[in-house]
Parts: structure tokens; C-alpha cells; sequence
């Protein structure tokens, strides 16, 4: 049984985020879902930075398998639930930048979680 201090808050996954996750290696989805519970926990897994071109609040799983690098880019600017906006492996064309279409898919999904969140949320705070 939990204390009840630690109240894990609810997971929220924006677009196709989860089956995206799921089609990743066995070994990375318990890896990115392991780094999820702390998130939701209100830790910060040791796999997270922050992600770069969202600002503050918005941060990135990254873990490695086989020589490949998987993502999970999540978000916790929201009080009451956490928004995972995009998983995806890392296939960059230009070296260590990530793809253009990985990164307006974030930010057009990050604008679907504030929304979500405000109808969802709204009432209860």
C-alpha cells in the first residue's frame, strides 16, 4: 500500500504517443516506462533532460539499445498530470539534430495537452 503522501499523478499520452512507444524494443519500453513512474512520482528519472526549443517543463527519455536511440518526450509544466507528447527513435539526416518533423509534431502536440488539460482540469483546481 502507497503512503498517501505519494500520489502518483495520472499519465496522459497525446496523439499516437503509446503505440508508438510500444512498437520500440521490449528493453525500452520497461526502461521508458520505469522513467515514467518516477516522473509520475515526481522524480526525475536518470535518463531525462530537458528538451530543447519548448522552454522550461518539457523533457526527453532518451535511452539506448543496440546502437539505435529511442525518445520519449514528455512534459510536466501541467500541477496534476503528466503528457507524453511523442515517442519516436532517433533517425536524424544531419548528424545530432532531430528531424524537423519530429520536432513541430512536440510543439503541435504540446498546444493538444495544454488544451486537454485545461477541459480536463480546469474544474477540479
Amino acid at each position: 500500500m502507497k503512503a498517501a503522501h505519494s500520489i502518483d499523478k495520472p499519465l496522459h499520452w497525446v496523439g499516437s504517443s503509446k503505440k508508438d512507444l510500444l512498437v520500440f524494443p521490449d528493453e525500452v519500453v520497461a526502461d521508458v516506462g520505469y522513467a515514467l513512474g518516477v516522473v509520475q512520482q515526481g522524480g526525475t528519472p536518470p535518463s531525462a533532460k530537458h528538451w530543447k526549443g519548448e522552454g522550461a517543463g518539457v523533457l526527453e527519455i532518451v535511452e539506448g539499445h543496440r546502437g539505435d536511440t529511442f525518445r520519449a518526450v514528455y512534459t510536466i509544466r501541467f500541477a496534476q498530470a503528466i503528457y507524453v507528447l511523442h515517442c519516436f527513435q532517433k533517425k536524424s539526416p544531419c548528424g545530432i539534430r532531430t528531424a524537423s518533423t519530429d520536432v513541430e509534431l512536440i510543439h503541435e502536440r504540446l498546444k493538444l495537452a495544454k488544451a486537454d488539460y485545461e477541459v480536463r482540469y480546469a474544474k477540479k483546481s
